[in-house]
């Protein structure tokens, strides 16, 4: 008999030439412990942005898988995110979401620590603990690694991660498209005040995996296709946003590192669509911005535009309208966490900021309207893998099998059709993660062919 190895095990729950995927990843509590180990302490992982902790003292806090972490920034300006738990029993040493301080201390027993993590009080030091305890030695847990990108803040866990614009790669592209200001200048978003934050009775794979860019669910949005919620609405124009996409090349890509992306080329003759007719001030600064962007880039940059992605494993972004991060938070193989940050431009009129976010809300988020209707979708779908019999039966991610092109009009391995490609290349480097596969194998370095023809 051939062993069953833990390899083995997960090479037979994703079968990417068969298009075939286990139920058992999405209802798993083992899995589940086992991609906190092998995903979440390895993978670099979105923590917040830099405009939630604009001075020194400021500080938000995060999560990284299923921990809590908080995201500061010293006296001396300098950013760091450290583990949110007192060295000496655990405690969560911040309780607030956000705030300003000098000291982080523990409301258990009272350890404090600075704003650069060291240990800095400890209640009768020198009657209970001089000559014993090394301050220096009991800091807060700090992340092997962390990087800023055009605002966003990175950390890995994992000593030996590349840099983040490695494991980026060519995806780098796309999520430039929804980090950088409306009118082409490089970085300058910052995130609306107020996070969303709800709890989903789902798999944190199935919300990942629905940016990677799954267009065939559209049906799923009919009722809100059908009443109107865009920023046009009031001029009586139907649907979730402005219909700019209507004559794009829509494109499908996925990148080594398990990244993958909807986005879309505008044609030649691309002239600017009335958009957010429901506002003209708000009008005229998109067209203006339009204008810019397209003077910035030239003719052919200014054509690729955002639409939705996933950066490996659970952050995903909306590019456009709206245009917002998402992280996926893991709680439980059958719970997840989810947290939405509203972008716009830092030095838009606040009559913009103003409308975006009413716009934002409405679409996305907990109360959004075309959020609901894909959490309805996601917790069925967790539902519908724990059972005995379902189990049985693995998953069809045969979609536009093999139709799947390395060369194309953006980098990556592109599809020009609605497809699954994106998702059967996740699924592949998260085999590799539950694997244990060394990084080179992790950054598709290894791989000879796209995920529809590999074993």
């Amino acid at each position: 008999m051939i062993p069953i190895t833990t390899e083995s095990r997960y090479n037979a729950m994703i079968n990417l030439r068969k298009g075939e995927i286990s139920r058992e990843i999405f209802s798993s509590k083992e899995i589940f412990e086992e991609e906190l180990e092998k995903v979440f302490t390895r993978a670099w992982l979105f923590v917040g942005h830099e405009s939630q902790v604009p001075n020194p003292g400021d500080f938000f806090t995060s999560r990284m898988g299923a921990e809590s972490v908080i995201l500061a920034r010293d006296k001396k300006k300098k950013v760091h995110v450290f583990l949110n738990s007192c060295r000496h029993r655990g405690m969560k040493v911040c309780q607030y979401d956000h705030g300003n301080t000098q000291l982080f201390t523990c409301p258990y027993h009272s350890w404090s620590y600075t704003t650069e993590g060291k240990l800095f009080g400890v209640p009768q030091f020198k009657n209970l603990y001089e000559g014993c305890l090394d301050k220096d030695d009991w800091s807060l847990i700090e992340v092997r690694k962390m990087e800023i990108y055009k605002g966003t803040v990175w950390a890995s866990w994992d000593k030996d991660a590349p840099d983040l614009m490695t494991y980026l790669g060519d995806a780098k592209t796309h999520l430039d498209l929804a980090l950088d200001c409306r009118d082409g200048r490089e970085g300058g978003s910052e995130v609306l005040i107020g996070v969303h934050k709800w709890i989903i009775p789902c798999n944190w794979k199935f919300a990942a995996e629905n940016f990677l860019g799954d267009t065939y669910h559209n049906v799923s949005h009919r009722s809100v296709d059908m009443i109107g919620i865009g920023p046009s609405a009031e001029a009586g124009a139907k649907g979730r946003r402005d219909n700019e996409l209507e004559k794009a090349q829509h494109v499908w890509a996925n990148f080594p590192a398990g990244h993958g992306v909807h986005s879309a080329i505008m044609p030649e003759t691309w002239e600017f669509l009335d958009t957010y007719q429901n506002n003209p001030i708000v009008a005229e600064y998109f067209r203006e911005a339009h204008a810019k962007r397209k003077e910035r880039l030239g003719d052919e940059r200014h054509r690729l535009v955002p639409f939705v992605g996933t950066i490996y494993p659970n952050v995903s972004f909306h590019g456009n309208q709206p245009r917002n991060l998402c992280v996926w938070h893991p709680h439980g193989p059958e719970s997840t966490e989810a947290w939405r940050f509203f972008l716009v431009d830092a030095d838009a009129p606040q009559e913009v900021k103003d409308f975006l976010r009413t716009y934002y809300m409405r679409y996305s988020g907990p109360a959004g309207m075309t959020e609901q209707d894909d959490m309805e979708n996601w917790n069925y779908a967790t539902a519908g893998s724990r059972g005995v019999i379902a189990k049985r039966y693995p998953y069809n991610y045969q979609q536009s099998l093999g139709k799947v092109q390395t060369t194309g009009p953006v980098a990556g391995n592109v599809s020009l059709q609605v497809s699954e490609e994106n998702p059967r290349q996740f699924y592949r480097r998260w085999r590799d993660y539950m694997n244990g596969a060394d990084w080179d194998t992790l950054l598709g370095r290894k791989d000879k062919e796209p995920a529809s023809f590999a074993a």
